[in-house]
């Protein structure tokens, strides 16, 4: 329970509110009013109107229009038995009255705590708007009273003035045992997300982050799940693929790469080579983890194209106990791709010498830095695709992404950043995911020096 206590000044009248709250959803159920109050009708009725006036010039004290109004109406409410329903009328007439900080403070507690007992919250709103505006709420209880206020606004729909409460509780540092100051972060970002401001939202919840991690604190995670959910639920791209990118930078697990490559598959449509560079990134983080994954992968790579590599998938899956020999889709890509490795091979250092020409065409060229990039010597299939950027005819973004997958698999993650960075289109989310990749690596590199 939070108790203000304002000393009567000018009058012998004292006045005290009781306020507590509760839940961290609803502003819960308060104590009864504390306040209390002399009337004086005889020789002190004078001296008390001067004194009032006199103070009311510089913001305080009580009119006798406020007095008149607030004693019988307490003393009313605190009688055994009373009818609040019928007391209603005159607690809502008292929210004109309060002009000075006093009368605001008294007022508005006596009209908060009759609130809450009549369960009505836009009297409620009103009685701890007024206190509030009295600029006599205690420092230590400011964040409680203005995060009530956000929760009662917030109620409403009122998401302006909720922010604007929110943002009260958060500078006075307001948290229970249930609240952290996470969670304020996250319900102002939800505020302006309830309103359908959905760009306000995910700008604040990046200044959030940016502030974050400039004090060198970590981010809670679920600030980038709440981003990356609501951009995923309304289809807001690019966004969400900028806070799969955070999330994926500061939670590198196997399961959230899974989440982030789903949400990535689910919001487009991909053609066989654009998926097949985000299952070959799926296998470098683990989130490889059911049949179909692999049936995919094995289908986009093309054994007859690719056979080293798709028997190395296929190799890993059976090995991880998630394929059998069972599907015969992947035994006959596996016999396949067995079938063709030798001599697949054995072509690598023609296909070279072809691409290497000073006339070889782009498709050579392609396919070169193709096969080299299906054998892991990355350093090879980089210079190609690196040429082939230079010819006419070619699918850049293609060409860019798989440039960015070796220049990763060289450990230049410096370059892979700048080339991914320059991928657009459809693959612009397969690019992002690989360069959240690449900051990965090269911090587990570094972090192992």
């Amino acid at each position: 329970m939070l108790t203000i206590l304002t000393r009567k000044r000018a009058s012998s009248l004292a006045l005290a509110v009781a306020l507590a709250t509760g839940s961290a959803v609803v502003a819960t159920a308060v104590l009864p009013a504390e306040a209390s109050a002399q009337r004086t009708r005889d020789r002190e009725r004078e001296r008390d109107r001067d004194r009032a006036k006199q103070d009311e010039s510089d913001g305080g004290g009580y009119s006798d229009a406020f007095r008149e109004a607030y004693v019988p109406l307490d003393e009313a409410l605190k009688a055994e038995g009373a009818d609040l329903n019928a007391l209603r009328p005159q607690v809502a007439g008292l929210a004109p009255l309060p002009n000075t900080a006093d009368e605001k403070i008294a007022g508005g507690g006596l009209i908060y705590n009759a609130a809450v007992r009549l369960q009505d919250r836009q009297l409620q709103r009103t009685g701890i708007g007024l206190m509030l505006e009295s600029g006599k709420v205690p420092a230590e209880a400011l964040g409680q009273y203005n995060f009530i206020a956000y929760q009662l606004a917030n109620q409403a729909n009122d998401y302006g003035a909720a922010r604007t409460y929110l943002q009260g509780a958060i500078d006075n540092n307001f948290t229970t045992a249930q609240i952290t100051a996470s969670d304020l972060r996250i319900a102002m970002a939800e505020s302006y997300f309830s309103a359908n401001e959905y760009t306000q939202g995910f700008n604040y919840l990046r200044e959030a982050i940016a502030q974050q991690k400039s004090a060198g604190a970590e981010v809670d995670e679920q600030w980038y799940r709440r981003g990356v959910t609501v951009a995923y639920e309304n289809e807001v791209v690019p966004t969400v693929y900028d806070f799969v990118g955070m999330w994926i930078g500061d939670y590198p697990n196997a399961a959230n790469w899974r989440d982030a490559i789903n949400v990535t598959r689910n919001l487009n449509t991909f053609n066989n080579q654009e998926i097949l560079d985000l299952f070959r990134l799926s296998r470098k983080v683990g989130a490889l983890q059911d049949s179909s994954d692999y049936d995919y992968y094995v289908e986009a790579a093309d054994a007859r194209r690719l056979p080293r590599e798709v028997k190395d998938v296929i190799d890993e899956g059976m090995a991880a106990g998630v394929i059998s020999s069972g599907n015969l889709f992947i035994t006959e890509a596996l016999e396949t791709a067995n079938g063709r490795i030798a001599a697949d091979r054995a072509d690598l250092p023609a296909l070279e010498a072809d691409a290497n020409k000073p006339g070889a065409q782009l498709r050579t060229v392609v396919a070169a830095g193709s096969a080299f990039l299906s054998y892991d010597e990355f350093a090879k299939a980089a210079a190609f695709y690196t040429r082939a950027l230079e010819m006419p005819g070619v699918d850049t973004n293609e060409a860019l992404t798989r440039l960015g997958i070796a220049q990763v698999g060289m450990g230049d993650y410096a370059a892979a950043r700048e080339t991914l960075g320059k991928v657009g289109g459809n693959r612009l989310p397969v690019a992002k995911l690989w360069i959240a990749y690449a900051n990965e690596v090269e911090a587990s590199a570094g972090a192992a020096m």
